[in-house]
C-alpha cells in the first residue's frame, strides 16, 4: 500500500484552501494533510481544520490571534468529544515569518500555496528549498518573483494550480517540447463582454463583481472582468512552459468548458475540457503526475451543448497586450504591473478611480518604469519594485505629478 503524501495548505481558510482540505479529507489514502496556515481572521475555521485533519502545526499571520485560536482549538475539541487533558494543542508560529517557519519546521511532499497576492513569494521560495512539490495557486509570486522562483526550482517541481494552467500541464503531455507550436489560454470575457470600451466608462462595482462563471474574491473577480487577470495568466504561462510571450495567445469562450489548449506544428490542437470546478486542478497538483478518480464531474456527453470561441477585443480590454509587452520586456516589471494593478482595483473598489482607468493608469506606470526592466537580485528588490508601482499608481490616480 503506498504512503499517502503529507501535505501543507497554506492559506488553508480561503476558497482553494478548503477544496484542498475537502480532496484531502475524501482521499485519505493518496493525502495526510501535517500543517496549515492562514492570516488567522477566522480562529473557529481554523480550530475546526486543525481538528478534522490531526494537523500537526498551524501557522498564523496575525500574531495577535494565537490567544484566540488556542481557545477555539479547545472549543473546538470539547464540540466533538475530547475529553479533558485528551486533546494536545498543535504546534503554533505567529507573525509576518510563521508561515515559513511552519515550512522549515513541518516536512512535507507537498506544498500548496493559496496565499494572496506577492506575502506568497517568501513561501513559495522556501519550500522550493525543501525539494518539496509545490502546487501553486499563488500566481502573485511566480509573476513578481519569477527569475528568483525559476532559479530555485527544480525541473518538475512546480505544478500550476490556476485551471488554465494545470490545462495547458496536462494539453502538453500530448507532444514533446519542440513540437510545440502555441499555447492557447482561454477567458471567460468576464461580465463585460462584447461591450465597448465606452460602454464600460460608467461600469459600477456591484456589476464588475458579478462574474458570469467563477465564485471568486474581489480582486480576482475584478482582474477577471479587466482581463488583467488572463494577462497575469499569459505572464505565468510564459514563466511555467518557457514559451515567449508573442506564441501565447488569448481567445474568449463563454462556457469555461475548454479551460486551454495547445497547438503543435502539425496542426493539432489538444483542449483540456471540463465543467468549471476547481477541485479537478487542486487534485492534479497534489497528486502530480497522476490523476485523482472522482475529483470533480466530468463533461456529460448525454445531453445538447455548444461550446464557442471568439478574438479577444484588445481594444476594449487592453490588459492582455499590456500584459504581453511586461512579459516580453521580464526583470521586475511584471511586478510592477501586478502591483500597480492591485493598487488600482483597490481604488475602484473605493469608488475612488473609475473602471476603465485601472488599466490606463496601470499602463502609465509600466511605461515610467525603466528602472525595474532588470532583473531582481533578490526578494528586497522585488518589494521594493513593488512599492515604487504602488506609490507611482497612487500619484497618477489622485492626480498628482
Amino acid at each position: 500500500m503506498t504512503t499517502p503524501r503529507s501535505v501543507l495548505v497554506l492559506g488553508s481558510t480561503g476558497s482553494i484552501g478548503t477544496q484542498a482540505l475537502d480532496i484531502a479529507r475524501r482521499n485519505q489514502d493518496l493525502f495526510r494533510v501535517t500543517g496549515i496556515a492562514a492570516g488567522g481572521s477566522d480562529p473557529q475555521a481554523l480550530a475546526a481544520q486543525v481538528l478534522a485533519h490531526g494537523v500537526e502545526a498551524v501557522a498564523v499571520v496575525k500574531p495577535t490571534v494565537v490567544e484566540d485560536l488556542q481557545l477555539a482549538l479547545y472549543t473546538e475539541a470539547q464540540r466533538r468529544g475530547y475529553s479533558q487533558g485528551e486533546f494536545r494543542l498543535p504546534r503554533i508560529f505567529a507573525g509576518a515569518g510563521a508561515v515559513a517557519e511552519l515550512i522549515d519546521a513541518v516536512p512535507a511532499d507537498v506544498v500548496l500555496n493559496g496565499m494572496p497576492g506577492s506575502q506568497g513569494l517568501v513561501p513559495t521560495l522556501r519550500a522550493l528549498r525543501t525539494g518539496a512539490t509545490l502546487a501553486l495557486a499563488n500566481k502573485e509570486s511566480l509573476i513578481a518573483g519569477g527569475p528568483l522562483v525559476l532559479a530555485e526550482a527544480a525541473p518538475g517541481q512546480l505544478v500550476p494550480v490556476d485551471s488554465e494552467h494545470s490545462a495547458l500541464a496536462q494539453a502538453l503531455r500530448g507532444g514533446r517540447a519542440g513540437e510545440v507550436d502555441r499555447l492557447v489560454l482561454t477567458a471567460s470575457g468576464g461580465p463585460f463582454r462584447g461591450r465597448t470600451r465606452e460602454e464600460m466608462a460608467e461600469v459600477t462595482v456591484d456589476a464588475a463583481l458579478a462574474h458570469p462563471t467563477w465564485a471568486m474574491g474581489p480582486l480576482v473577480t475584478i482582474n477577471s472582468a479587466t482581463l488583467v487577470n488572463k494577462g497575469l495568466e499569459l505572464i505565468e504561462a510564459r514563466l511555467l512552459f518557457d514559451i515567449p510571450c508573442d506564441r501565447i495567445d488569448v481567445v474568449v469562450h463563454p462556457q469555461s468548458i475548454v479551460h486551454s489548449m495547445v497547438t503543435f506544428a502539425d496542426g493539432s490542437t489538444l483542449a483540456q475540457a471540463s465543467p468549471p470546478d476547481m477541485r479537478l486542478p487542486i487534485a492534479l497538483a497534489l497528486n502530480w503526475p497522476d490523476r485523482v478518480p472522482g475529483a470533480a464531474p466530468a463533461c456529460r456527453w448525454d445531453e445538447a451543448s455548444a461550446w464557442t470561441f471568439e478574438p479577444l477585443d484588445g481594444t476594449a480590454f487592453p490588459a492582455v497586450e499590456l500584459a504581453r509587452h511586461v512579459g516580453t520586456v521580464g526583470g521586475c516589471l511584471p511586478a510592477v504591473f501586478n502591483a500597480a494593478n492591485e493598487q488600482l482595483v483597490a481604488a475602484f473598489l473605493a469608488q475612488n478611480t473609475g473602471f476603465t482607468s485601472i488599466v490606463d493608469t496601470v499602463s502609465e506606470v509600466v511605461e515610467s518604469a525603466d528602472e525595474w526592466h532588470r532583473e531582481p537580485r533578490d526578494v528586497e528588490d522585488v518589494f521594493a519594485a513593488e512599492q515604487w508601482a504602488r506609490e507611482r499608481a497612487l500619484t497618477i490616480s489622485t492626480g498628482g505629478k
